[in-house]
């Protein structure tokens, strides 16, 4: 990809419709003035989605609500418990922990063990266990998370609240996520940090678990399910007390915690728990861990997680100025709080909101000790005691401050054996049965009638290789629309011309505009097809509606836009790949309805995907033709530093099938393949 369009590609603005008359395209294509691709529905998607979340709330706000009885109240948890595990779940079984600790710390009142365990054989964790002085009867104990901090439980804050917990008489036992810490999975031989600690590592690694029908959360929920495993054997710990508390994504693992694991006696997650509709509407990423899959189609919102413990002690813990919206917490409180009282424990539900920015302020962390004091009665006080911030390297656990130092397992290596074991017992489905697995993953509505369209009004010269072109607007479905650029060397201001049963659907890497100019492949087609009608088709999420949200400029960061939808796709069980090949499907409809009975299918790059998904699909499609194709998707599982991002990804793929298997059935249409890509091109 040239330089030029790699900045179309991530510069992409709207240029608005144009009034103006067809112009000459004859001027050379290397003369031609720099063009930014066609943008002219950046929020189409945002508010598709924003129409779906808002159903979503409006309904479980109102089943909420709906609750009048304690036997009510129950059966909601008893529901919400069932539900949070099928998202989670299934979990791995329990392996030994062979817990060592490597070192001791004495300190005034308090003294805290550096600690390492497996939460899967060969899977380090270290951990800090924080215990009072005067241990002589069991003490309440907790389990703590942390936020994305990239020195992990060595960040001010997290060393903050556990020495607070151990000064007012509770056992903390706080651990690095993984990714973070001690617990970096990508590093140098000299063990440094190949990717950013926290969100970096974890959408990488994330995105990868997609494939494979796993969940980096559950993985990261896994391994605070063995801390408090680890916590239970310590005879320091009162069993009959035990809670659970962190702050930003240690506030998400909270939340996700108190859904997933039901020992814990009281949970005090911070800044986290909102709404998903707030975090929607109010365009914020979250990664890997913090987007359970199917959540939204079950239902489920943030406070379920916390409804799954009621009747016992939980407060919300909020921030003010934080970007998790207040408002949200509000409203997760509210909805607790009915349930709580249906059960009879309104006390035992609170919301704290604190007066300034994220993070887990000493304001936030007394909440918490009031929380539990008031559930354990452990000390009188909820006054954060005198804290002295020890330096990382003394809380190391490992000699060297990683575990890839002991030879620890990577959640990649864990992946790559996955995905080859799954490979070994996949039956290389074809015919009816590969489009069976096919529908079943790509998980699309239901298609009825010819789609609507609209004739969009002539543009300004693209420098296209033919002449004369239009764009029409398809409908895919309500909200939702694919764009269609015809090549043409007539005049076209009306509906396309009927005359050829035959078409050509070209489908772009992420840009039809830019294609149309930059592809050699289109004239290759064009003079191949002489005659025959070329149309080129942004799907949702890209080229004409390359959603500019989140932040300007981010639709090919890990952490942008095209990622964030493609999460909340993964929630609410629709792949977005699986949009994309609707679309191409209604597409293809549309094409019939104009008599249109058979098309060529090309595509490329990113839209090769969805471009052979709707060829094996379609019977309409009689000839394929796929440019940088990716080759498998095991290869992007079974390498380390891939370069596909999640839109690309398709949900639990490898448990039924892989794209070679496509491949094989696309044979009958003819398939011709060029130049495929390999796991570390689909960036570009």
């Amino acid at each position: 990809m040239n330089e030029l369009s790699r900045r179309h590609a991530i510069e992409a603005t709207g240029l608005g419709l144009l009034s103006l008359p067809f112009i000459d395209h004859s001027t050379d294509a290397a003369e031609a003035p720099r063009m930014e691709p066609f943008n002219r529905f950046p929020r189409m998607v945002q508010e598709h989605f924003v129409r779906r979340l808002r159903v979503h709330d409006d309904i479980h706000r109102n089943r909420i609500l709906a609750i009048k009885s304690k036997a009510q109240a129950q059966a909601y948890v008893n529901d919400v418990q069932r539900k949070i595990q099928l998202a989670f779940g299934p979990w791995p079984a329990k392996t030994p922990l062979k817990p060592r600790v490597t070192k001791v710390l004495k300190r005034d009142g308090f003294r805290i063990e550096n600690v390492i365990f497996e939460s899967r054989p060969g899977f380090l964790v270290t951990a800090n266990l924080y215990l009072p002085e005067n241990t002589e009867k069991p003490v309440p104990g907790v389990v703590g998370t942390c936020g994305h901090s990239s020195n992990g439980k060595q960040a001010e804050p997290y060393q903050a609240f556990a020495q607070g917990l151990a000064r007012l008489g509770y056992a903390c036992l706080i651990y690095d996520p993984i990714g973070q810490g001690e617990r970096l999975q990508y590093v140098t031989d000299d063990l440094k940090a190949v990717l950013r600690p926290g969100t970096a590592e974890h959408i990488h690694a994330g995105n990868q678990q997609i494939l494979l029908g796993e969940f980096f959360g559950s993985w990261r929920a896994w391994d605070g399910i063995r801390a408090l495993d680890y916590l239970l054997t310590r005879p320091e710990v009162d069993k009959n007390h035990l809670g659970v508390t962190g702050n930003s994504g240690g506030g998400t693992m909270t939340t996700w915690l108190a859904g997933v694991e039901n020992r814990w006696t009281m949970a005090a997650p911070s800044c986290f728990v909102t709404t998903f509709r707030r975090n929607l509407e109010n365009e914020l990423p979250a990664d890997s861990e913090q987007c359970p899959p199917r959540v939204l189609a079950l239902g489920l919102d943030h406070c379920d997680f916390l409804a799954a413990l009621a009747p016992r002690p939980v407060v919300v813990l909020a921030k003010e100025k934080d970007y998790f919206d207040a408002r949200g917490a509000e409203e997760a409180y509210a909805r607790l709080r009915h349930l709580y009282r249906a059960l009879g424990a309104e006390e035992n539900v609170r919301l704290f909101i604190g007066p300034t920015y994220h993070g887990f302020s000493q304001e936030n962390r007394e909440a918490m000790y009031s929380l539990f004091n008031f559930a354990t009665e452990a000390a009188q006080s909820s006054t954060e005691p005198t804290i002295t911030q020890e330096k990382d390297e003394t809380l190391w656990c490992t000699p060297n401050g990683q575990v890839a130092g002991l030879g620890s397992k990577t959640v990649f290596q864990f992946a790559s054996e996955s995905s080859k074991n799954l490979a070994k017992s996949r039956n290389n489905p074809s015919g009816a049965g590969l489009l069976r697995l096919l529908t079943e993953t790509l998980n699309m509505p239901e298609a009825t009638g010819v789609p609507e369209y609209r004739i969009l009004r002539p543009q300004s010269n693209r420098k296209y290789p033919t002449r004369y072109y239009a764009n029409y607007l398809v409908e895919t479905e309500p909200g939702v629309q694919a764009v269609l650029t015809m090549l043409s060397k007539d005049r076209i201001y009306s509906r396309p011309r009927t005359e050829n049963k035959r078409a050509v659907l070209y489908v772009p890497h992420q840009s039809a505009d830019a294609d149309l100019r930059e592809d050699p492949l289109i004239k290759e087609v064009l003079a191949a097809e002489e005659g025959v009608p070329f149309f080129a088709c942004d799907v949702r999420g890209c080229g004409e509606s390359q959603p500019d949200t989140c932040r300007a400029g981010s639709f090919l960061s890990p952490y942008g836009s095209d990622y964030f939808y493609s999460a909340h796709s993964i929630m609410l069980d629709q792949p977005y790949l699986g949009q994309k090949t609707f679309d191409l499907l209604r597409v293809l409809d549309w094409l019939k309805s104009l008599g249109h009975q058979e098309v060529h299918l090309v595509a490329r790059g990113w839209g090769a995907l969805a471009g052979t998904f709707a060829s094996a699909l379609s019977g309409q499609v009689k000839q394929v033709t796929l440019k940088n194709a990716l080759t498998s998707y095991a290869s992007v599982a079974e390498t380390e530093h891939y370069h596909w991002p999640l839109s690309t990804l398709l949900p639990g793929v490898l448990l039924h099938f892989d794209l070679p298997d496509c491949y094989s059935e696309l044979k009958q249409k003819q398939l011709r393949q060029i130049d495929p890509w390999g796991a570390k091109a689909g960036r570009h």
